[in-house]
């Protein structure tokens, strides 16, 4: 994350998760990779959370994803958060193929950040998706969300 940053506050988009999310800690999601453009999560095989089907349960991966669509999220726009905060307005999921395992969610900021920055720069609350692909360790890909997301100025 870029700016100052407070002693007491996390340094990095995976701290600051853990620390406001508690679901995020509650199922041990781990990051593999966040940019200011994409991010990449994965829930461990955890049989706690596991469904009837022995695989993990729908409301996990649907955390998994949302969370990782707000890892990208923050890391695109860690510089806007003095002055707007970001909001989840939606989101919509297809369960693609029966989860087993471990599962990985990648997620793509679907607007250019500075499209984005211009809208808010100019008094207006923009709104901008992220698209995020579920899949399994074996690659076959058992899910898809969409979240729109939005960044709403402080008042």
């Amino acid at each position: 994350m870029t700016g100052t940053t407070p002693a007491d506050q996390p340094s990095s988009v995976a701290e600051l998760l853990a620390a406001t999310v508690p679901m995020v800690r509650t199922l041990n999601l781990e990051f593999l990779e966040c940019t200011d453009r994409r991010a990449v999560l994965r829930l461990p095989d955890q049989p706690e959370f596991h469904n009837h089907l022995a695989g993990p349960h729908a409301g996990a991966m649907f955390t998994l994803a949302e969370s990782a669509s707000g890892a990208v999220v923050l890391a695109a726009f860690s510089d806007q958060l003095g002055r707007a905060v970001p909001l989840a307005v939606s989101a919509e999921i297809a369960y693609r193929k029966l989860a087993r395992g471990t599962v990985t969610a990648a997620a793509e900021l679907g607007r250019p950040a500075a499209e984005v920055v211009a809208e808010l720069d100019a008094g207006r609350r923009p709104e901008f998706p992220v698209a995020v692909t579920l899949t399994r360790e074996d690659g076959a890909v058992c899910g898809e969300m969409t979240v729109l997301w939005t960044l709403r100025p402080q008042q």
